[in-house]
């Protein structure tokens, strides 16, 4: 069964309705990568990761992934080139009205599933004030964060996934292998540093925006040097496995708003 909203048609699409289907709507964004990366990556992720782990679920509970919505609130990376970003209230607007056209059609059970950390505190909010609005049990979650012990086993020099890194590369050659400078892959390496104002020695529990040219001149954050298609292949794997298992988990949406 086809599990792409965009390839059904309205009719399948209603009696996916009457089957109390999950609904998967993505969202990455597009921006720069370093300069080994194209600036698809966030958004062409989300999607791989919401079309896995809705062929994973199928066999078990009806599900349909909308088209995957590209832009983000990207403004920390508008210092390096190829970066398109969208203010809160378009983006509000965005998830709000793709939410709102599933609703109604009587879908009940929607889940944005976020691939671009810049969106995640919005999205917490948005998804907060349609529930607030619909009473109905919405969700979100960005894959990392759903997927993050699978992602730090199979990582040789970073815990977690970050930005045009060892992660974001090795899955990007798993799916466009031909849009990855390879040649220059060793040089691509550049700070961590933790907390929210990621200042060296700045209690970790403050925050401070930065645009990320004056936290990484290279425009990314991590070690991309043991990147491979092979890792990306069990990363995909894995975070598509993760995500599967949360929305199916009756809990989530059966317990009281």
């Amino acid at each position: 069964m086809e599990v792409e909203w965009s390839r059904l048609k309205a009719s399948e699409i209603a009696t996916l309705v009457r089957q109390s289907a999950i609904v998967i709507a993505p969202i990455g964004a597009t921006e720069q990568h370093g300069p080994h990366l194209p600036s698809m990556v966030d958004w062409r992720c989300a999607q791989e990761v919401a079309q896995r782990a809705a062929r994973l679920m199928q066999p078990r509970h009806p599900v349909v992934v909308t088209p995957v919505m590209p832009f983000g609130m990207s403004e920390h990376h508008m210092s390096l080139s190829g970066t398109i970003t969208l203010d809160y209230a378009t983006m509000a607007s965005l998830v709000g009205c793709v939410v709102e056209s599933a609703i109604r059609h009587g879908f009940k059970r929607i889940f944005v599933l976020n691939g671009h950390g810049g969106n995640t505190e919005a999205l917490r909010t948005i998804v907060t004030e349609l529930t607030v609005k619909h009473r109905l049990p919405l969700a979100t979650g960005t894959y990392w964060d759903i997927a993050a012990e699978p992602i730090k086993k199979l990582l040789d020099r970073q815990t977690a996934l970050l930005h045009a890194c060892e992660a974001e590369t090795s899955m990007i050659m798993a799916m466009s292998p031909e849009l990855v400078d390879s040649e220059i892959l060793s040089q691509m390496h550049g700070p961590y540093v933790t907390g929210l104002s990621a200042i060296p020695g700045v209690n970790p529990g403050v925050y401070r925006w930065r645009q990320l040219a004056s936290r990484s001149p290279n425009g990314m954050i991590g070690d991309a040097a043991t990147a491979s298609a092979e890792k990306g292949k069990r990363l995909l794997e894995a975070i598509a496995i993760a995500v599967t298992e949360a929305l199916l988990d009756e809990r989530l949406w059966n317990e009281p708003i």
